[in-house]
């Protein structure tokens, strides 16, 4: 079997995956109806009139809680593969784990102690 012959799939799915985008951005854009009126240019928001100006700027810490979020998500992830994947594991192995989830809890408490959440 040849190397075109194996690949002739993958790269069928690839054409199709960077066409469907662009193709389905042509179609909405020539087959929706365009009738403009007042009431669909007004602003939207939830249902309501909007009051007051939209850009605000939100404060620096959720952004903190955002990035400690997706790290302990990963963590865990990867904990529990790390879990599953390795049941008889040396005492070297596991020591090395509570190690990195030590380093782990240092870097929150450092980012908690920063923003004035927790008193170390």
């Amino acid at each position: 079997m040849s190397l075109i012959t194996e690949y002739l799939p993958v790269v069928i799915l690839a054409i199709i995956a960077i066409g469907f985008a662009p193709l389905a951005w042509l179609f909405s854009r020539f087959f929706r109806p365009n009738k403009p009126t007042q009431w669909r240019d007004s602003t939207y928001e939830c249902g309501s009139e909007p009051i007051g100006d939209a850009r605000i700027q939100f404060k620096f810490q959720y952004y903190i809680f955002g990035i400690i979020f997706v790290v302990f998500d990963l963590v865990a992830t990867f904990l529990m593969l790390w879990a599953v994947a390795f049941t008889d594991l040396s005492l070297m192995a596991k020591a090395w784990m509570v190690i990195f989830l030590a380093i782990l809890m240092v870097g929150v408490a450092y980012a908690l102690k920063k923003e004035g959440k927790i008193w170390i």
